[in-house]
């Protein structure tokens, strides 16, 4: 092992995902100095494993579900789909595994990347140990930020170890279609890969302990999914829990609560994820290794003035698009306090990160998708908001007949009944997630239902379903 002599800069920035670059970036854009730390692509989870190669494998799926409803076109796309070309097509969108392109951005804005295991040793100092052994240590004049995200969380299973389960990575990365595959979960990664292993070839198992599908979205949200995947073939099973898993000669065996075996080729568990923070050095400024680093709306962690944690690693929204957000007002913060600025907690200044409690946005990209921001209906009363709920079927919509013969959605507002605002909205049905922007507007900018009446929607579009939503409030 060797050793070099310590490097100053403004900030150090612990991964290279999204929300690493992103602090990176403003960071720059305010005169300082930046170096960042990563062990692995540059890029980060995101841009490998995650939304990219999940969302390259379901564009095929959602685009021939779409086709299959339109009379003119249904009958020349009754087929499979062509695996080997969207799995090649998702290798591309990954760039083959291959971060050029992302370390050159980086280069391009002038931060330093250092390759090799980033930890903490303590207060503004960061060692980072490289492939061949060298360790660099930096130095931060004003702050380091910790943006190492997440990983899959795994169940402690008896015999799991021998299994080989596939976690989102590989059911994102895998290079042919398993003949039979179970999918234990029932959230997002859950129902998104049932919903592209299911048509890209796999006989699909879906294993979820709950009574639903997207428990944290509206029930009608997870029924209607639930209804879908069970249509394409999906063999859905609720309130089922998995009590072992063995591979024996190369066949997983899963045995659920009841007693049932169930076999398959590969077991995908997207059971939740758990901060990356269990050896970045933690210990070294009084945390606890493993722990989610708890953060204020400046994204500053609390009893600190230095250490900052951005993204999945502070647990307010486990979204890239969010952590993303939440690293555009931590470097701006940063580069505050660099300059003397004042950084005050004011809801709607470029320095605090509010959004992440009232306005999260989400779409899920199955058939149907769900989109969603702000709160559900149980959230809202939970939170002590005097709401109420409005709902209406896409059918009363006429662009939701452009889309094809029986197409099944639903919107819901919940409003709150004394301020007149938007608390939350969320949409089922092919197209949506391009809704939610605007409903991400309305609820983050706390647009009063009487201006919402004059953002007049286009005909005939799927918003349309916003005049559809406001009659039914007006009317009830």
């Amino acid at each position: 092992m060797t050793e070099t002599e310590a490097i100053a800069y403004d900030v150090v920035v612990l991964g290279a995902g999204p929300v690493g670059e992103n602090v990176a970036d403003r960071i720059r854009a305010g005169g300082l100095t930046t170096a960042v730390v990563e062990s692995e692509l540059v890029g980060g989870e995101c841009s490998y494993w995650a939304c990219m190669p999940s969302k390259a494998l379901l564009r095929p799926v959602i685009a021939r579900a779409d086709a299959r409803r339109l009379p003119g076109l249904s009958g020349a796309v009754q087929g499979p789909l062509d695996t080997d070309a969207v799995l090649s097509r998702r290798d591309t969108y990954t760039s083959h595994w291959q971060d050029d392109g992302q370390v050159g951005w980086l280069d391009g804005i002038g931060a330093d990347l250092y390759r090799g295991h980033g930890r903490l040793a303590g207060p503004r100092t960061v060692t980072v140990t490289g492939p061949d052994g060298t360790v660099t240590t930096l130095t931060a004049r004003h702050a380091v930020a910790v943006c190492t995200g997440t990983r899959a969380q795994l169940p402690d299973l008896p015999g799991l170890d021998g299994v080989g389960p596939w976690t989102s990575r590989e059911a994102t990365s895998a290079k042919a279609a398993p003949g039979r595959l179970i999918v234990v979960g029932g959230g997002v990664v859950a129902t998104e890969m049932a919903t592209a292993w299911q048509a890209l070839g796999s006989r699909v198992t879906l294993l979820v302990r709950g009574k639903g599908l997207l428990n944290r979205m509206e029930p009608f949200a997870g029924e209607l999914i639930a209804k879908a995947l069970t249509e394409a073939g999906v063999d859905l099973r609720t309130g089922t829990s998995v009590a072992s898993a063995t591979r024996e000669n190369g066949t997983v065996v899963a045995v659920t609560g009841t007693g049932d075996c169930i076999e398959a080729d590969e077991i995908l568990f997207a059971t939740g994820r758990a901060p990356q923070t269990d050896d970045i050095g933690l210990d070294t400024v009084g945390l606890e290794p493993g722990s989610w680093l708890d953060a204020d709306d400046t994204l500053r962690v609390t009893g600190t003035d230095w250490l900052y944690a951005v993204g999945d690693v502070n647990h307010r929204a486990l979204l890239t698009h969010q952590g993303k957000y939440q690293a555009r007002i931590a470097g701006s913060a940063i580069a505050a306090r660099a300059a003397g600025d004042p950084v005050t907690a004011e809801p709607w200044g470029a320095h605090s990160a509010t959004a992440d409690h009232d306005a999260v946005p989400q779409v899920v990209f199955t058939d149907p998708e769900a989109g969603a921001v702000g709160l559900s209906l149980a959230e809202a009363e939970q939170a002590g908001h005097r709401v109420r709920a409005v709902d209406v079927e896409f059918s009363s919509v006429a662009g939701a007949g452009l889309y094809g013969e029986d197409y099944r959605g639903r919107a819901r507002m919940v409003v709150d009944v004394e301020q007149e605002i938007l608390r939350g909205v969320t949409f089922v049905g092919p197209g949506v997630g391009e809704l939610v922007h605007s409903a991400t507007v309305a609820v983050a900018g706390r647009v009063p239902i009487g201006r919402l009446w004059h953002a007049v929607p286009s005909y005939p579009t799927l918003s349309e379903v916003w005049l559809r939503l406001l009659e039914a409030y007006r009317d009830s």
